[in-house]
């Protein structure tokens, strides 16, 4: 089912860890609302940067979240948030320094090192974000792009 032009509930479902752990990571029906918003949203960011995104993560149910690691709190697990790439356009931090200057309204938008983490909860609060990881892979978040 396709949720905008671009975007489908599969698309923003899928997950390779939920497949090889076989997490049933199906959305909730009271959440499908939420993903409208996300794929609206990076409707918006794919027109922005003028090529196509890779989805690398988009809704999480809890036990996914718990599996990778997520926050406890993570947008993923309402459906606002989806992690991406768009290799055509450049690195995320290009992408994130792009985003910043579009007047695109996100709530968060992170560069995560090899990936773009943006969310579009109705709080809307701009947060920009560099994520920094250690040599455990252990991330700490700095405001700003640094």
């Amino acid at each position: 089912m396709n949720l905008s032009p671009h975007f489908t509930i599969a698309e923003l479902i899928y997950s390779q860890t939920a497949s090889a752990r076989q997490i049933n990571n199906a959305v909730p029906e009271a959440l499908l609302g939420n993903l409208k918003i996300l794929a609206e949203g990076l409707e918006q960011v794919r027109a922005l940067l003028n090529a196509p995104l890779h989805i690398n993560s988009g809704y999480r149910c809890k036990a996914l979240n718990e599996a990778v690691g997520g926050s406890p709190t993570s947008a993923h697990m309402e459906g606002f948030a989806a992690d991406f790439t768009c290799a055509q356009f450049g690195t995320p931090l290009e992408i994130v320094r792009e985003i910043e200057q579009s007047g695109i309204k996100f709530d968060q938008c992170i560069a995560e090192g090899k990936w773009v983490h943006i969310s579009f909860d109705p709080q809307l609060r701009q947060r920009l974000l560099t994520a920094h990881f250690d040599a455990s892979g252990k991330a700490t978040y700095t405001r700003g792009l640094t």
